[in-house]
């Protein structure tokens, strides 16, 4: 009869148990360990199509193409139906749109609370990594509260006088020194040296970053330009500097040691500065280098972590036009076609030509031409149907990829502060 019972008392001890665990896989929400959120800035699916052409040709496929949730994204700002950097990274990182130029700040001009700083209330560590600087508006939305997105002196002060996110690596360090320093600042303040008496470690190129112990909780600095990294295409100069893929990396690396998992926001932000001058190669090279963070995110992060990837603007009005081949690829689609026309043109920026557009192109281009930046080559090859100093932001939807819990609900057209909100759901 002892026995009996011990069987019974045993039996029901495993069905408990299996009951248990299957009511924690399937009504308990289960948060995950990782959470990153990439933004593409001007990922919108024109880019992505053209970009599979430059890549390896129509049939190439990218890893953003492996993702298994997707969307469209509606990003208009409070004010205009196409919203500057500011706005769409605020919709991003706080739920809430606002005017253009307005960074996490209401109409009323209070603070908006951020991700990273529900992150850090959840027990998550946190990072913020871009390829451009970390004074600009897609970054600075996500820690910084003001109605200028241009003050770049506020925001780096910001950043440092707050010293609480665990992981920065960029560039824009000019404006973290003064200028007796061969920086930017105007206050006589040294940013950089302030940060390290606020416990980080600084690092400056790309070996210092390799030589961090992964073993160390984060509180890490990287300060690796002046102002924007270089470009992909830049081999030279990038011998130094981190690719964004090798700051991703290294991100996670050093923030999945906290038992409470971490938020990583990763800004590939060379992706409009190339846009911005018209510049196609560097804009395409500048897209596969987010294609290529992010399989290195999903790779060491793992499958359970949450990976979404978002445009936030529109740039340009990039067009692959003509009848190019299946195979064409890469430098073929930089020049002209056989009948003697541009694969490639723009609807705005510094390459705007008499051919093409206003009667007032012309004109505009040798007006601006001190101060536009250098041009991908002869006007002709890759024109712009209207002169402008730089390419104009564009009305259009901007894509969305998930991978992992939650992403699931990204289908159809959504708002852009919907991945907020998703997000924040998994802190």
């Amino acid at each position: 009869m002892k026995w009996r019972n011990q069987l019974l008392a045993l039996c029901c001890l495993l069905a408990f148990a299996g009951l248990g665990i299957l009511y924690f896989q399937h009504w308990v929400v289960q948060k995950p360990f990782g959470i990153v959120l990439f933004i593409g800035e001007g990922l919108t699916p024109h880019r992505l199509a053209a970009t599979r052409v430059y890549a390896g040709g129509a049939d190439a496929r990218l890893s953003l193409d492996s993702m298994p949730h997707l969307a469209l994204l509606a990003n208009y700002s409070k004010d205009f139906a196409a919203p500057d950097q500011a706005a769409a990274a605020t919709a991003l990182a706080t739920g809430i749109k606002v005017k253009n130029r307005a960074l996490s700040i209401n109409a009323e001009g209070r603070p908006i609370t951020t991700l990273l700083d529900l992150g850090r209330q959840h027990g998550r560590a946190t990072g913020l990594v871009t390829n451009a600087q970390l004074s600009d508006p897609t970054t600075a939305a996500f820690y910084a509260h003001l109605n200028d997105d241009s003050d770049h002196e506020t925001i780096a002060r910001t950043l440092t006088d707050l010293s609480n996110i665990d992981l920065l690596m960029g560039g824009g360090a000019s404006y973290f020194l003064p200028a007796t320093k061969g920086g930017q600042r105007q206050d006589g303040r040294d940013l950089l040296l302030e940060l390290r008496r606020n416990g980080y470690d600084l690092v400056k190129t790309k070996a210092e970053l390799e030589g961090i112990p992964a073993w160390r909780r984060a509180k890490l600095f990287g300060a690796f330009a002046p102002n924007e990294l270089a470009f992909a295409t830049q081999i030279e100069e990038r011998s130094d500097q981190p690719s964004l893929a090798d700051m991703v990396r290294r991100a996670i690396e050093l923030l999945q040691y906290n038992p409470g998992g971490y938020l990583l926001v990763v800004d590939a932000g060379l992706m409009r500065k190339a846009a911005q001058a018209n510049h196609a190669e560097r804009t395409f090279s500048e897209t596969i280098e987010l294609d290529r963070a992010l399989a290195t995110a999903r790779r060491y992060a793992g499958p359970k972590s949450m990976i979404l990837a978002c445009g936030d603007v529109g740039i340009g009005g990039l067009s692959l036009n003509g009848f190019p081949f299946r195979k064409d690829s890469g430098l073929a689609l930089l020049g002209l076609n056989s009948a003697g026309q541009p694969w490639l043109t723009w609807a705005t920026g510094p390459n705007g030509v008499a051919s093409y557009g206003a009667t007032k192109a012309a004109k505009a281009a040798a007006e601006d031409e001190e101060d536009q930046p250098p041009a991908a080559g002869p006007a002709v090859v890759e024109p712009a149907a209207v002169s402008t100093k730089s390419a104009l932001n564009t009305v259009e939807d901007v894509a969305a990829f998930g991978s992992g819990p939650g992403t699931e609900t990204l289908q159809g057209l959504l708002e852009n502060t919907a991945v907020f909100r998703l997000i924040r759901d998994k802190l």
